[in-house]
């Protein structure tokens, strides 16, 4: 056996006993709403005009009750029969980072609840906030706190948040319906 082949040999023993730990996943936060994302449309915003940092960003769109989808462990719901459809061939590129926490709350090293009102989209990903006090923290240095909360998340994907509400936040508001 040559030496390629005994390193190709490693590697594809490497990925196999590494690729598992990716697949599992941590509970993807649910509220009191009993809805992922509080029962707001996750693919709506992508049609929603961005506020530069700095500036309050546009409020979510409620879902409704007749448009839902299971994904994650979680009941998430849509606007439109057509958002739900584009979420459930894409979810991953949809649904918020971090199971719908906090942004800057994991780049802390925790997990909070995200509000779905407190969002942002960056390279095409989007992230929640808890508090508009927390979004003005992290549109201080947005690409470090992703870059941090990345390498936090491997560490505390799988536990519970201790919260199990974003302050200030009405999560009987949506879905609607």
């Amino acid at each position: 056996m040559s030496f390629a082949s005994t390193l190709k040999g490693a590697f594809v023993a490497a990925a196999l006993f590494v690729a598992p730990t990716f697949a599992i996943a941590g509970p993807q936060f649910i509220d009191n709403s009993g809805y992922a994302a509080s029962g707001y449309d996750v693919v709506a915003y992508r049609s929603l005009e961005q506020a530069p940092i700095g500036q309050a960003q546009p409020k979510a769109v409620p879902g409704k009750k007749e448009f839902t989808t299971e994904w994650n462990g979680a009941t998430w719901a849509f606007a439109s029969a057509e958002n739900r459809d584009l979420f459930v061939g894409n979810p991953e590129f949809y649904a918020p980072q971090y199971d719908g926490h906090c942004a800057y709350g994991v780049s802390k090293g925790g997990k909070v609840p995200g509000n779905p009102n407190l969002w942002r989209i960056v390279d095409d990903k989007l992230y929640l906030n808890i508090t508009p006090v927390v979004v003005g923290f992290w549109e201080e240095d947005v690409p470090g706190n992703i870059s941090i909360a990345e390498g936090n998340w491997p560490g505390i994907e799988s536990k519970d948040s201790p919260q199990k509400n974003a302050p200030k936040f009405d999560s009987s508001l949506a879905p609607q319906g």
